[in-house]
């Protein structure tokens, strides 16, 4: 039998470890930006294990290899790690050990753990250090093995930067800079460093395309009181581009120079920097700097949550209104995608499977791609904000699927088939999922569809008083399912970038604290995704995801409430709703959110899908 691919990258890796008398390999998903979708350039985890997923750290000793992620992914990684010799490790399980923990069971005294302190975040560097050294452990920060053993990596990349007027950023450079050194000031330092790619694009108005489905280009920031750098590459830096940054006063660098430049520099004050927001390879090169003057790096760091990750999460007037166009019209187009698909499932009767006017079958994948065709027509339309989820049946319990080369399942006239999608536009990113019925279904998912479907309507019809997080409304989502002994292993809710990426912070939905962040409170302008589901491995899965705008909703002697307004307006499966199962107010949320989507969606249709719409709006 052939030997598996990964199996045998895996051979050559413990080959370039025993080269540099290395005892274990620490591969997190992640570049050197702490981003959480990367450049194929950094894929590393990818091409060593075989699992695709975004999130996961895998761990290479000489004689073993485990990977670590969580819920979202343990059926995918189940299936994509068969053969490759990888252990999986259910993140959050019980019994199941902590990387830290791991490593400390197989590095005895004297053993070396390395890591690229490019890709690895400052806490979790120390975190590692502090750990594993009492214990013998040589740690070893500035060595690139997975790069090293890696044939035909891909090249790092570089692409012209896009500069995004003010009648979509609603903001200029300077008034964000200004913000900006006022939060500097408050904290007592006069540097501000940023290693975060959407943070760098926002500060300066600027976009690019380096990573796929991030309007991103790979950069650095160095703000001081009086002055202001971008590192970039040196494809990214066009005429055009010259000419804004002398207006704006931004000094322009090459990338690669950017660890010497503050690895030399003479500080007058205290850094402000994130913690888990920057590499431990910056935070080794500014101990370096400080160590030489014989000044501790901690007496420099003003550590606290990225200013700027806040600032942006709070859109403003002139964002908040691009973001409720452009969501009407990609509701629109979503809406059409999904009264074609279930046109198709009521032609040629004959057939038990959906095929198109040619007799061709339709698949998971030629389903996508023509959702995908008809979002591209959208006006100001820039690129998909990730690859479109079509999932059909079992596929749908793995929460982020992707149709193979073939294109996946081919769908059949029963079931449901669910479709989370998204594009990012000049005014705004997307990001929406609808699971709908192609047929014939069971009372089983009919009532998981239903309390979703609830589940959705009680988050977004809350009202909370000013300074809640979503720690604390997590549970108006979960309730309906834990009632039924249910749960789904994911946050219920993520921020949305505008033109940025599709998950942002600091605000999050989950009952679970991962990060002190997570404790952010919710602010007038943000948005938050409401996405509760189902997921049954080997069965189906179900997803319904609205995004929500934070707006006021009253102001009392008590103090100020906030409430949520929806920007997606896609109609809910009528097929798979159980009235019976809906709470007397989901029932009003319900009609009240089908109304406006007739409302809004209607002169988008053309007579006969505007006949549907209607049918699907119909008062419950």
């Amino acid at each position: 039998m052939e030997e598996n691919i990964y199996a045998l990258r895996l051979k050559e890796l413990r080959r370039v470890m025993k080269e540099h008398d290395v005892t274990a390999l620490l591969i997190p998903t992640a570049d050197a930006h702490g981003s959480e979708y990367v450049a194929d350039f950094y894929k590393a985890r990818e091409y060593y294990s075989g699992f695709t997923g975004s999130a996961g750290t895998l761990v290479v000793t000489l004689y073993e290899a485990a990977l670590w992620t969580d819920g979202r992914y343990f059926i995918q990684a189940r299936q994509e790690l068969d053969g490759s010799g990888v252990m999986l490790q259910r993140s959050g399980e019980p019994g199941v050990p902590g990387i830290h923990e791991f490593l400390k069971e197989r590095l005895s005294s004297g053993g070396t753990l390395a890591f690229d302190g490019a890709c690895v975040s400052r806490s979790e560097g120390e975190s590692l250090e502090n750990d594993l050294s009492p214990c013998g452990v040589k740690i070893v920060w500035d060595l690139d093995l997975a790069g090293e053993a890696w044939k035909d990596r891909p090249a790092l990349p570089s692409s012209p930067v896009r500069i995004l007027e003010e009648r979509y950023t609603g903001e200029s450079v300077r008034d964000k800079l200004t913000r900006l050194r006022e939060r500097m000031a408050g904290e007592g330092a006069k540097y501000y460093i940023t290693e975060k790619l959407d943070e760098v694009m926002w500060l300066f108005n600027i976009r690019g395309c380096d990573v796929e489905c991030n309007p991103v280009a790979l950069s650095y920031a160095f703000i001081s009181e009086e002055e202001q750098y971008i590192f970039l590459r040196k494809d990214a830096v066009t005429p055009e581009f010259v000419r804004y940054a002398a207006e704006a006063e931004i000094q322009v660098k090459e990338y690669e120079t950017f660890h010497d430049f503050i690895s030399t520099r003479t500080y007058g004050g205290k850094i402000l920097i994130d913690p888990d927001k920057i590499s431990y390879k910056t935070f080794m090169n500014l101990r370096a700097a400080f160590s030489e003057c014989h000044v501790r790096i901690t007496d420099q760091l003003a550590q606290t949550f990225s200013p700027v990750e806040y600032m942006k999460s709070v859109k403003n007037s002139t964002e908040i209104s691009n973001f409720k166009d452009i969501y009407i019209e990609d509701s629109a187009v979503l809406t059409k995608f999904i009264y074609q698909i279930k046109k198709l499932s009521r032609l040629n009767p004959e057939s038990d499977i959906l095929t198109e006017a040619d007799g061709t079958p339709v698949t998971e994948g030629s389903a996508a791609a023509y959702l995908d065709g008809l979002r591209s027509r959208i006006k100001d339309y820039v690129e998909l904000s990730f690859p479109t989820i079509s999932a059909y049946g079992p596929s749908a319990a793995m929460m982020h699927y992707e149709p193979d080369e073939k294109g996946g399942a081919v769908l059949k006239k029963e079931g449901m088939l669910l479709v989370d999608s998204g594009g990012h536009y000049l005014r705004g990113t997307t990001d929406v999922t609808r699971t709908f019925s192609l047929g014939p279904v069971t009372e089983e998912m009919i009532r998981d569809y239903t309390l979703t479907a609830v589940s959705v309507f009680q988050l977004q019809e809350c009202v909370f008083m000013e300074g809640c997080s979503g720690i604390a409304l997590d549970i108006l989502a979960r309730e309906p399912m834990w009632k039924n002994g249910m749960d789904y292993k994911c946050g219920t809710g993520h921020g949305i970038g505008y033109l940025l990426n599709v998950h942002e912070g600091p605000q999050t939905i989950r009952f679970r604290k991962r990060a002190a962040a997570d404790m952010t409170p919710f602010a007038e302008g943000m948005v938050i995704s409401d996405e509760p589901g189902v997921y049954k491995d080997g069965k189906y899965g179900i997803r319904i995801e609205t995004i929500l705008l934070t707006v006021h909703n009253q102001t009392t002697a008590d103090g100020k409430f906030l409430s949520f307004e929806p920007l997606t307006f896609v109609p809910l499966d009528r097929d798979l709703i159980n009235p019976d199962l809906l709470t007397q107010k989901t029932r009003a949320a319900l009609n009240a959110y089908h109304a406006r989507t007739l409302e809004v969606l209607l002169p988008y249709m053309t007579e006969e899908e505007g006949a549907w719409l209607k049918e699907q709006c119909r008062e419950i």
